[in-house]
């Protein structure tokens, strides 16, 4: 079946048909449509990113707030793959006070917060936004921890899903392996495309959204 976004196409797993979801590849066809209530909602974030940009210049130590900010931002993306770690609970771990810490969960958001720091700094020193960076990152995300099992670093080469115990009852159904590449090729090049006629932010949601779509790792 196929819909402007992509198509579904039917795989097979042990012994068991379902439906795999082809996302179309960047940029959509047809365009996206700037609608008044995009344009208004677009106008306020760029707003907020602006009295975030203002605020950066009038602070003492922009660093002490970036510390801050990045593990804030890493426990709450942690918290949506199930960790159930603190702020606290992150800052004891870091200063190696862990009695009453858990542990695993912490780890995994200070793992966060370390490819977070990876890929920012690659990206300053010039190494492009690309594939490779993202198996850098994914590396440094799942060491240790729960995660060392689920291919660290490596585009999956099993099927996998999204809610469910097995692909045949699941909500959703990523590209099967052997087309993982067919997808991801044209996702980098579109990393990469200076030339996109559409605001940036707009630009960063769809790929993160296409991204989640191909879902290239096991975990993570």
């Amino acid at each position: 079946m196929e819909r402007q976004t992509g198509e579904y196409i039917t795989s097979t797993t042990g012994g068991e048909s379902f439906q795999a979801f082809i996302p179309k590849p960047l940029p959509p066809r047809p365009p996206i449509e700037m609608s008044g209530e995009l344009i208004e909602s677009l106008e306020k974030a760029n707003r907020a990113l602006g009295r975030l940009d203002g605020i950066s210049h009038v602070l003492p130590n922009i660093n002490l707030f970036i510390y801050q900010y990045v593990r804030k931002e890493a426990l709450l993306s942690s918290q949506i793959e199930g960790t159930q770690s603190s702020f606290s609970d992150l800052l004891l771990y870091e200063t190696d006070a862990v009695p009453g810490v858990p542990v695993e969960d912490t780890e995994e958001v200070s793992n966060y917060i370390a490819a977070l720091q990876h890929g920012l700094e690659r990206l300053r020193n010039g190494f492009p936004l690309s594939l490779r960076l993202i198996r850098e990152i994914h590396e440094i995300l799942l060491r240790g921890g729960r995660g060392a099992a689920k291919q660290p670093g490596e585009f999956r080469t099993s099927q996998n899903w999204l809610g469910g115990s097995r692909p045949g009852n699941a909500v959703f159904v990523p590209p099967p392996p052997e087309r993982l590449m067919e997808c991801l090729d044209p996702f980098e090049k579109y990393l990469d495309e200076e030339k996109v006629n559409i605001p940036v932010l707009i630009k960063i949601g769809l790929v993160h959204i296409q991204f989640e779509t191909i879902h290239p790792f096991l975990d993570g």
